[in-house]
């Protein structure tokens, strides 16, 4: 069973996110912040992951917290989900377009976080949503998902366009690196022995 529901509760945040790898990409998602559900509703729906996170923070004081400690919960529930990753395909990568904006998304599910960021926001806001946590998300996931990240923006003019691009990109990525090598069925994807 590729599921796993994690609680993160802090000074800051109480969040509990619950994901099924093998989903068709059903989402009920609440954080408080409109922007945000919305990103993590294209997250869900394109990877095929189903989703379901509630979260509280200390909204009061800004987005930051709730954002990052969303990330960091949904990292850590994907690699509970995916346990020791015998028979996954391991690495994903997907070029989405929509609209004016391309980013191209690649991943590795090797253990190792790192996270290369290479998107731009025209502007400072979407609505009155900071660009600046897209990062700070992405960054949570990687860290404690053990993904090497590498987000680019190749072109783009609306931010809103970009971060759903991004969302979209990685979703669809993450969708190829969880799925079932059907040619490595009760194989660990490295030389290695341990992922």
């Amino acid at each position: 069973m590729r599921k796993a529901t994690i609680t993160r509760n802090t000074a800051e945040t109480r969040i509990e996110v619950a994901i099924d790898l093998d989903g068709t990409g059903t989402y009920d998602n609440r954080t408080g912040v409109g922007f945000f559900d919305h990103m993590l509703d294209q997250l869900s729906r394109h990877s095929l992951i189903d989703m379901t996170i509630r979260a509280t923070g200390d909204l009061h004081v800004d987005d930051h917290h709730t954002i990052e400690d969303t990330g960091i919960a949904i990292g850590q529930a994907l690699t509970k989900a995916l346990g020791d990753k015998t028979g996954i395909r391991r690495y994903g990568n997907f070029l989405l377009a929509m609209d004016d904006a391309l980013v191209r998304a690649a991943l590795d599910l090797s253990g190792r976080p790192y996270l290369v960021w290479n998107v731009d926001f025209p502007s400072a806001r979407i609505g009155g949503f900071d660009t600046e946590l897209v990062r700070e998300f992405f960054q949570a996931l990687a860290t404690h998902g053990g993904i090497s990240l590498n987000l680019a923006r190749l072109d783009g003019i609306n931010s809103h366009h970009i971060a759903e691009a991004a969302f979209k990109a990685v979703a669809r990525a993450l969708r190829e690196a969880v799925e079932p090598d059907p040619r490595m069925s009760g194989a660990l994807p490295s030389t290695k022995g341990a992922l």
